[in-house]
């Protein structure tokens, strides 16, 4: 990686020195040690540490960046990777109270600290975390929302509400809502067609004469006719937002910080923008920037008339055997375990609950109907950048945490929010995948902790990994270590963009660093 000081030389480190952060009891019982290890990178104009690497590495990083000046490569990222240990002079980092920083201070000549966050509650060390409770809201005639809550009883603690992605429910959030809850009062909910908010009758009876009694059991939504409750039903990423707005006012009665992943990431926004004052904050974990095919009847009133059915009851025949075949593949248990392991990059990542889960509300009569009546259902009514946009002009604070390996929300449509937001911090997680909240919760939990202290400190508690006022602008790399509930110790890699980051950089970073890596790979 190139990370300029005034010499513009590149740091890569070759000795660690462990501090802790936080005060987990798995890390305080843990038995570390001096780990050799190359790859804990920086980078910034500011630095006043001079660093040193092999003439051959110096010559090609001064053929390739010294002509560009200081001011392009202040933010360049570069090799992440360097194969070879190399020396650093003075440079030292420290971790306190769950930050870090780059102390310019003289050091032991190649020693740096790594920095260890606290792991989940773990039930072996008798650390249970905060209980989870669960419920039912009725929100409106025969549409009945489950929820879970957990931590409601702290008084004066902040509210979070977590929104879930396509296809899963509250069961993705156990380990936030465990975590978490020891501190915050936590929410989450499953959207209306999925999870456990599927409907407890069927919306559209099949014919009694022309069907089975175990036609009538397995399959609902296929009916010719809807019941008055279910006229204008459809599962849309409006009904959604409009669930949440009402769940926020009914039910937890305080504005709240809210976090999305994947769809709710979508509709955590689409919230915010329509009812800002109930909102403290918002966090998008690979928040898919785009949802629904057809036309919005309101946005779109015209074009919408040609299309005749969007995603209401009754289905179409058409829609209706177009659905059987599609949906006898994708909840087929083989196809759900192979889309799990697109999303997650690391497969040793337990999904057995997920999985199990996901099954579970497959074998739900109403699961083939409600599939349809979201594939169908029209676009929102305003766009994932209109709502960024309102949200910015409401001044409503975000947060962005990536998974860098996700398959389909790839962290450039992060940036692409970083780059209208500069002042929201950015993290993004390697490795992890499209769900880094349950991949990688120790850290998600971290980062967003901080986050949270730092808006309801107004500033006084710098943002999480970022004690260093220069790095919020430049960025950084940092290795973060854990351990996990089993036991063992896991090691990922948090990169934080700062306010100076742009695409253009971005790309020239990008062509750069493997122009080098290439020229080093063939000496």
């Amino acid at each position: 990686m190139e990370s300029l000081s005034s010499h513009s030389s590149i740091p890569s480190f070759s000795s660690l020195t462990w501090k802790f952060v936080g005060s987990s009891p798995d890390i305080k019982n843990s038995n570390l040690f001096i780990h050799r290890r190359s790859g804990i990178l920086f980078s910034g104009t500011k630095l006043s540490c001079s660093l040193r690497i092999s003439n051959q590495n110096s010559d090609t990083t001064k053929n390739l960046y010294q002509k560009e000046g200081l001011k392009l490569l202040g933010f360049l990222q570069g090799i992440r990777n360097l194969s070879t240990p190399k020396a650093a002079d003075n440079c030292h980092y420290h971790a306190t109270d769950g930050s870090v920083g780059l102390r310019t201070i003289p050091q032991k000549s190649d020693e740096v600290s790594k920095i260890w966050i606290p792991g989940l509650p773990n039930e072996s060390d008798g650390s249970n975390g905060s209980p989870i409770n669960s419920g039912f809201w009725e929100w409106k005639p025969n549409l009945t929302v489950h929820y879970e809550k957990s931590g409601v009883k702290k008084v004066g603690a902040p509210n979070v509400l977590f929104l879930p992605g396509f296809g899963v429910g509250t069961f993705h959030y156990e380990k936030q809502l465990k975590d978490l809850g020891r501190e915050y009062k936590v929410w989450t909910l499953d959207f209306l067609g999925q999870g456990m908010s599927l409907p407890s009758e069927d919306p559209t009876p099949l014919n009694m004469q022309r069907s089975s009694s175990e036609d009538r059991e397995m399959v609902w939504g296929f009916g010719d006719e809807s019941q008055p409750w279910a006229n204008e039903l459809a599962y849309s990423i409006d009904l959604w937002q409009e669930q949440v707005q009402d769940f926020v006012e009914q039910v937890i009665g305080e504005p709240v910080y809210v976090v999305g992943n994947s769809l709710g990431g979508y509709v955590a926004l689409y919230f915010a923008a329509c009812k800002p004052e109930l909102v403290k904050g918002v966090t998008l974990l690979n928040a898919t920037p785009f949802w629904g095919f057809l036309p919005n009847p309101i946005r779109s009133p015209r074009l919408a008339k040609i299309f005749p059915w969007a995603g209401t009851f009754p289905l179409p025949s058409n829609v209706k055997k177009l659905t059987q075949l599609v949906w006898h593949k994708i909840s087929d248990p083989s196809s759900i375990e192979e889309i799990l392991r697109q999303v997650y990059a690391d497969h040793s990542t337990k999904v057995d609950k997920v999985f199990s889960r996901i099954i579970e509300t497959t074998q739900h009569p109403a699961a083939a109907a409600s599939f349809a009546s979201i594939m169908f259902s029209p676009k929102g009514e305003l766009s994932f950048q209109e709502a960024l946009n309102r949200c910015q002009l409401q001044n409503i604070p975000i947060c962005l945490m990536y998974g860098k390996e996700d398959p389909w929300v790839r962290p450039v449509w992060g940036m692409k929010v970083k780059q209208q937001f500069p002042e929201a911090p950015y993290y993004e997680i390697s490795p992890a995948g499209h769900c880094p909240h349950d991949e990688v919760p120790e850290v998600v939990n971290y980062l967003l902790r901080g986050w949270i202290k730092n808006l309801e400190s107004h500033g006084s508690v710098p943002l999480p990994l970022l004690e260093e006022p220069e790095f919020e602008e430049y960025g950084f790399i940092r290795d973060v270590e854990y351990v996990k509930e089993e036991g063992s110790r896991k090691s990922v890699q948090v990169r934080y963009l700062g306010s100076n980051f742009s695409f253009w950089n971005e790309l020239v970073s990008f062509v750069r660093s493997n122009i080098a890596k290439v020229r080093f790979d063939l000496k």
